[in-house]
């Protein structure tokens, strides 16, 4: 009996890809890099199933080529902002991801941007590298207090709640905005408010995003609200990179409209070596690595590829988003 074929974006970590290389026959894009959009387009044409990484665009156009076989399509990610739901939907394709196993990971992540933001680590790095660091000074390098501070949330989803859950232990007082803002049991047992978007940047220390990137949500964080914030306020986004408008950051930190940015996201993405926001000393970025740890990694491959193999099975995905699909069943 054949094996099922499906394309596989990029290598992802060999728990689910041995498991992806068992149960089908499985072409596997090399590169470090993804593949340009006219070797995606080729390269799905019949298969059954594809294993997508946030880099590749799933789109109509590319459903369309891979052409009435395809059953199913699993994202290494949480996040799914890279693939046309709505197309897959209307085309009975179940779309599985990869949530809760990087919550933890990603919250420490995120925490960590916060401590290295407020105190300054990555700059003074540098600093001692360069030869600068002559003696003890008292206001060599100064920081913002972390402890006692008010941390503003946006989105307050497993990975916000889990950065609450730390900054409990810095005694912060939490602030956190939702779209719908329905009482939530874990906020009123930690004594965490739910405000609205502008008390929450008028009022907060540290600003960290985690919602989401969709129409609502794009350019949330823009020049206007922006301006509402502390001028030593820390932003902070391990999200998605167009909830911040890029360039309306760039001018806030340069202008010291806002203190810091700790960035793990971009717009675009990657950041390019000569954008000016690699210029400035007031912003960290990392090249998204929030759930790069071994044992996170190795549980998402293991989820993308259990994904991918159950829609192919026909069965019901462990994680859908978009279980209308089933609907009609």
């Amino acid at each position: 009996m054949s094996k099922p074929k499906v394309f596989v974006t990029r290598p992802i970590l060999a728990a689910g890809l041995d498991m992806v290389r068992d149960f089908c026959e499985a072409d596997i894009w090399p590169g470090e890099l993804p593949p340009s959009r006219e070797v995606l387009l080729e390269r799905v044409k019949g298969v059954e199933g594809i294993l997508s990484l946030l880099t590749s665009k799933i789109d109509n156009e590319v459903m369309a080529a891979a052409g009435t076989n395809l059953k199913v399509i699993s994202n290494y990610a949480v996040g799914y902002d890279n693939i046309d739901i709505p197309a897959a939907t209307r085309r009975g394709v179940p779309v599985g991801n990869t949530p809760g196993v990087l919550t933890d990971t990603t919250a420490d992540f995120a925490f960590a941007l916060l401590m290295a933001a407020a105190r300054r680590v990555v700059e003074a790095d540098i600093y001692t590298r360069a030869g600068k660091w002559q003696t003890w000074g008292p206001s060599l390098l100064l920081g913002q207090d972390i402890t006692g501070a008010t941390l503003g949330i946006i989105g307050f989803g497993r990975i916000g709640k889990g950065m609450a859950k730390r900054a409990q232990g810095f005694d912060m007082q939490i602030l956190y905005y939702s779209c719908d803002c329905k009482p939530d049991p874990y906020a009123a047992e930690i004594g965490a408010r739910c405000v609205d978007l502008t008390m929450l940047l008028e009022r907060s220390d540290f600003v960290s995003v985690h919602v989401p990137l969709n129409d609502q949500t794009h350019h949330l964080i823009n020049k206007e609200t922006l301006r509402m914030m502390k001028p030593t306020a820390v932003l902070i986004n391990t999200a998605r990179g167009p909830v911040v408008d890029t360039e309306a950051l760039y001018e806030a930190l340069r202008d010291q409209v806002i203190g810091y940015a700790a960035l793990d996201v971009t717009d675009p993405e990657p950041i390019l070596a000569d954008h000016p926001l690699l210029k400035l000393d007031n912003v960290i970025i990392a090249p998204h690595i929030a759930s790069a740890s071994y044992a996170t990694r190795g549980k998402m491959a293991t989820m993308a590829a259990e994904n991918l193999i159950a829609g192919l099975k026909g069965e019901h995905l462990p994680n859908c988003v978009n279980p209308q699909v089933y609907e009609t069943e």
